[in-house]
């Protein structure tokens, strides 16, 4: 099936493996409750189980294998295309913190009833907007509900986010890069900057993003190169040069073709959009 005929979202209730769409892990972000019995899986070459009463996330294209249902289990799922759920995240931070927790600890406990009802809703109500196709705003709707998902769900786990990232001390050096780049994405847009930041080689830096994240170190910069462009560029307060100024470009024409690669539009192109 090509991109382009993928539907950005499928909401389903799930019996056994043949109840999901063909390949499935890897098109798509799955989001899972699970309603009655278990599913054990390899996640990470890592034996777990998901059971009745709690909620499953995987990533797109996670190292995921042995999928093996109990007679019994029963589930609601929402599966969102993974360009879709990517392309608008609403926050970067947040996204970071839910990425490095959800990508080791994909199953989580849901402690009560309200909470199990306000997930299921939430599935419900991204469904519905996506089968609304006629609605005369329908894609700026749609991503817009897909945001208030995203928001939806880490507020409902955010304690949990929270007492995973206080509990390190130190973090991995993965987090430390992320936490750099918080810092300093602004002015500096080179992997080599954050590598020497931390005393290791690019290369290595490289290798232990793409275990954690799926993404390079350079894929991470530009992400966040991107938020900050956008965002600077909405300012109307700030003209183009002042921006190139701010994010210590040597010139207005070197910020140009910078912005130009990373958003596939000029500065002057994406303000006239604005508009």
């Amino acid at each position: 099936m090509s991109k382009s005929a993928l539907p950005d979202v499928l909401f389903l209730e799930i019996k056994n493996e043949l109840d999901f769409p063909y390949h499935f892990k890897n098109l798509y972000h799955t989001h899972l409750y699970c309603h009655s019995g278990s599913i054990h899986f390899m996640f990470n070459d890592q034996k777990m189980v998901c059971k009745s009463g709690q909620f499953l996330f995987w990533f797109a294209e996670s190292n995921l294998s042995g999928l093996a249902f109990s007679k019994n289990f029963k589930a609601s799922v929402l599966l969102v295309e993974k360009d879709f759920l990517m392309d608008n995240i609403p926050d970067q931070s947040w996204s970071i913190n839910a990425q490095l927790h959800s990508r080791v600890y994909p199953i989580k406990d849901i402690q009560s009833k309200p909470i199990k009802e306000k997930i299921l809703t939430n599935f419900k109500r991204l469904n519905e907007c996506f089968l609304e196709a006629d609605h005369r705003f329908y894609e700026e709707i749609l991503k817009l509900q897909m945001q208030v998902f995203i928001l939806e769900m880490w507020h409902t786990f955010a304690n949990e986010y929270d007492q995973r990232k206080h509990s390190l001390q130190t973090g991995t050096l993965y987090e430390q890069f992320i936490q750099l780049l918080q810092q300093h994405c602004l002015k500096h847009r080179e992997v080599q900057f954050y590598s020497n930041e931390l005393n290791i080689t690019a290369k290595y830096l490289n290798h232990l993003c793409k275990i954690h994240s799926g993404m390079t170190a350079s894929d991470w910069v530009k992400r966040h190169a991107k938020e900050r462009i956008i965002l600077l560029l909405q300012n109307r307060n700030l003209n183009i040069s002042e921006i190139a100024d701010e994010m210590e470009f040597s010139s207005r024409s070197f910020f140009t073709r910078y912005v130009k690669t990373i958003l596939g539009v000029t500065p002057s192109e994406f303000r006239d959009r604005l508009n």
